[in-house]
Order: structure tokens, then C-alpha cells, then sequence
């Protein structure tokens, strides 16, 4: 009797297969194989959340349909009722001075923009802070210098919004 050997990911953790398996519905329990590992743990975890209320037909089709990543957003926007944006990991090679300048620019950042901040969104505004003063010559962009100013006012505390906007208005008139 010729058998279909079981996918690699079966062989290599059983132990996690089962506690998937024991996770989900008995009806999901026949696709985990389908859909694969990664969806099969998105599947669990709505599973858990959800209870009874779990509707499995469509998110098992959901898992067929959708590539991971976009299956991995669709079960995160339903857990939190909140949007994920795509995203990479960025390495970089630098040296340890270097290293120690970056990390201190990401702690001081992430004390002015509140600790909930990710160190990736203290990069990307320390970065839209450089591309606004490198448009000071006019030769850049004026859409990322306002793009940036609209940032950071953004941040500032209701107080100093508005002396900003005392300041400007000073300026104009």
C-alpha cells in the first residue's frame, strides 16, 4: 500500500501539530494539512478567541485563498479590530560607534513620542526629520518637508500646538 509520506513541518514537530489540532474545531481539524502551518495557527488563534461564535467555513476559505501574509493581517484586523500595514525587516551592518549613536537617537525618540512607539516608527520620523532639513537648500521635495512638520506638530502636546500655531500666525501677519 503506497502511502503519502506526511509533509515535512509534520515530521519535524508533532507536538505542535497536536496542540494545533486540539486548538480548532474538529471541522477545521480535516484542513490543517491544506492550509498549511502558518494559517493553521492564525486559524487557532480565532478559534480560541471566537468560541462558538467561530464561523469556520469562511475562514477556512479565507485561508485557501489568501497569500499568508495577507491572511496573517485579515485574522490580526479581526482579533483587534484594528488595520496592520505590511511589513520587512531591514538589517543593517554598522559599526559599534555607530551602533551606540543609533540607539541612543531611537531612546531619546521613543522618550519624546511616548514609550507605546516602536522603535520603527522613531526611525521613520527621525529619517522624515533629516529629509525636511535637507530640503531647507529648496531642491527637495516640498511635499516631505510638509509631510514632516505635519508629524511632528502632530506630537506636540495641546499646549505647545498652540503656541506653534501663535508662532506661525505671528510670522504670516
Amino acid at each position: 500500500m503506497n502511502r503519502i509520506p506526511p509533509s515535512p513541518c509534520l515530521r519535524l514537530d508533532p507536538k505542535l501539530y497536536k496542540h494545533l489540532r486540539q486548538q480548532v474545531p474538529p471541522q477545521v481539524r480535516r484542513e490543517l494539512k491544506e492550509v498549511g502551518w502558518t494559517k493553521g495557527l492564525e486559524l487557532a488563534k480565532l478559534a480560541r478567541s471566537e468560541g462558538q461564535a467561530f464561523d469556520c467555513a469562511i475562514w477556512v476559505h479565507k485561508a485557501r485563498e489568501m497569500p499568508t501574509e495577507e491572511f496573517r493581517r485579515e485574522v490580526e484586523r479581526e482579533l483587534t479590530g484594528h488595520e496592520t500595514e505590511p511589513w520587512e525587516i531591514i538589517y543593517f551592518k554598522l559599526c559599534k560607534s555607530q551602533s551606540l549613536v543609533i540607539e541612543q537617537a531611537l531612546e531619546t525618540a521613543a522618550l519624546m513620542l511616548g514609550s507605546d512607539r516602536s522603535r520603527g516608527y522613531c526611525l521613520e520620523l527621525m529619517c522624515a526629520d533629516f529629509l525636511a532639513g535637507a530640503n531647507l537648500d529648496g531642491g527637495g521635495d516640498p511635499e516631505v518637508l510638509l509631510r514632516a512638520l505635519s508629524n511632528s506638530y502632530n506630537f506636540l502636546p495641546l499646549e505647545q500646538r498652540q503656541e506653534f500655531a501663535d508662532y506661525v500666525n505671528e510670522k504670516i501677519h
